[in-house]
């Protein structure tokens, strides 16, 4: 017992003493208008904007494949540019913490403000690890055979922009969460990556094999040459108007899915009268599951392509064959490059209709298989991330509310959320799951995934600026949700 008081204590001495050293952001000392709120959020997201348009200095050619192709959407990440990394390192840590936080790895008690600040202190000294250790592998790794052999110096110089930039971005994300902007920094950069990839089918005049690659300026093209009906289809993974439809069937759909939720009523036992609803969301488990089930599906292919690679650069091990095959043409290997055979070829989506239709049994094992594992990462997550009905019963009485017809009690209060938590947690991931898998079927405008988090994010994104209003133009009763929560 004394060991374990011991080392706790060493811990947060550590964290202390560390946290003197890592940058901070400061707190606003006056209370920030909503539209100065609006002003520093413009400028982080136009620094983002920026950032990912400034390719690195130092590097000589492009590398020929991208190793982050799977994360780009999630880590809101620019090849060849400032923003090589994006958000990764700092979603990766922030991941971790909540892991070990939901695990009880960490024994802190986040009710205590000297708690929740070392908590949040850890957080940074880890992203800054995560930071350099991602930097200077990635940087070395990738970019090191890039630079140029007469300056040798030149592979520290992209490892210090990785590095810095990254740091960058974690302070203008501190910066929006700690009120000086609107939400959080990470949530906009991210739908700042997805919705500017939208706009480029949409909008991109660039050539491509049949015209424009944006699909207005190709239907213009297209219509003033008298075939507008090529603009309804397309072959490849080009813009079609059938894509755009289904983008925006999609994302109203989501819309839709995220409004509905069970309402479990509640009183307060400190305000007599006060009465609200505790809402479940069908969603409840939101879009994590499908950000690690892409990752991990997306690992699996970047490792069985380098094994390949290396044990099977011509398809003639009928053992590793089962595993996975890839197109040995050379030119074929670009970004994106994906299984022509095995079992990882039926772990990826088939991309295009047309793609589909030479091999439904693939189109059909991608979304039995996707929808399987959302679903295993969704009744995951609700364990390890604090979502299960015991913490979410301890949490409501911990808000000083209470349910109406039931004791006071977490057992009472647990034995009513489990009527509904757990069923939705496993419909929430065939949900997702589905629409996911579907939607990168379809080929959609920025992925799946990509329109998941986006229509997530804009949600969370109206339900803060509503509560801005509230705490604006009625003081008195954001203070008393406040005292609620």
């Amino acid at each position: 017992m004394s060991s374990t008081t011991t080392s706790e204590s060493v811990f947060r001495r550590a964290i202390r003493t560390a946290s003197a050293y890592v940058p901070q952001v400061p707190k606003p000392k006056k209370k920030v208008s909503l539209t100065e709120k609006f002003v520093w959020t413009g400028i982080a997201l136009f620094a983002y904007l920026i950032m990912g348009q400034i390719p690195l200095y130092g590097v000589t050619s492009d590398p020929k494949f991208d190793f982050l192709a799977f994360a780009r959407v999630i880590f809101a990440a620019q090849q060849g540019t400032l923003m090589e990394l994006g958000i990764g390192p700092i979603v990766t840590a922030g991941l971790l913490m909540q892991l070990l936080k939901g695990s009880d790895l960490i024994k802190l008690d986040f009710k205590n403000t000297d708690d929740r600040s070392l908590f949040t202190s850890a957080t940074k000294i880890v992203t800054i690890i995560v930071i350099c250790a991602e930097g200077g592998l990635y940087g070395a790794s990738v970019y090191g055979p890039l630079t140029a052999q007469e300056a040798p110096y030149a592979i520290y110089v992209v490892i210090a922009q990785l590095i810095g930039s990254s740091i960058i971005v974690m302070l203008m994300d501190e910066m929006v969460q700690k009120g000086w902007g609107v939400g959080s920094g990470l949530s906009l950069f991210i739908m700042a990556g997805i919705a500017s990839t939208i706009l480029w089918s949409v909008f991109s005049v660039v050539p491509g094999s049949d015209g424009p690659v944006g699909i207005l300026p190709f239907t213009i093209s297209a219509a003033t040459g008298g075939h507008a009906s090529d603009a309804l289809f397309r072959t490849g993974q080009l813009p079609s108007i059938f894509g755009l439809s289904l983008t925006v069937g999609v994302i109203l759909v989501l819309v839709y899915i995220e409004g509905i939720h069970v309402d479990v009523p509640i009183v307060s036992t400190k305000y007599r009268g006060f009465t609200a609803v505790y809402p479940i969301k069908l969603l409840y488990t939101s879009v994590i599951p499908v950000i690690l089930t892409s990752a991990l599906i997306a690992n699996a292919v970047f490792m069985g392509q380098m094994l390949w690679a290396n044990y099977n650069p011509n398809n003639q091990n009928p053992v590793f064959n089962y595993i996975a095959q890839f197109d040995p043409n050379p030119q074929s290997r670009g970004q994106g490059a994906t299984p022509i055979g095995g079992i990882l070829y039926y772990l990826t989506s088939p991309r295009t209709l047309d793609h589909v239709l030479v091999d439904p049994m693939r189109a059909v094992v991608y979304v039995i298989v996707y929808t399987a594992i959302v679903t295993v990462f969704s009744r995951l997550w609700v364990e390890l991330g604090g979502l299960s009905a015991r913490t979410a019963a301890k949490n409501l009485l911990d808000a000083d509310v209470q349910v109406p017809g039931f004791r006071r009690a977490e057992g009472s209060v647990e034995v009513l959320l489990n009527r509904y938590i757990p069923s939705l947690t496993i419909i929430s991931g065939i949900i997702l799951g589905l629409l996911a898998s579907l939607s990168d079927i379809l080929n959609v405008y920025g992925s799946g995934t990509g329109l998941l988090l986006m229509v997530n994010i804009m949600v969370s994104y109206y339900q803060t600026l509503v509560k801005e209003q509230v705490d604006a133009y009625m003081p008195g009763l954001a203070a008393l949700l406040g005292r609620k929560q």
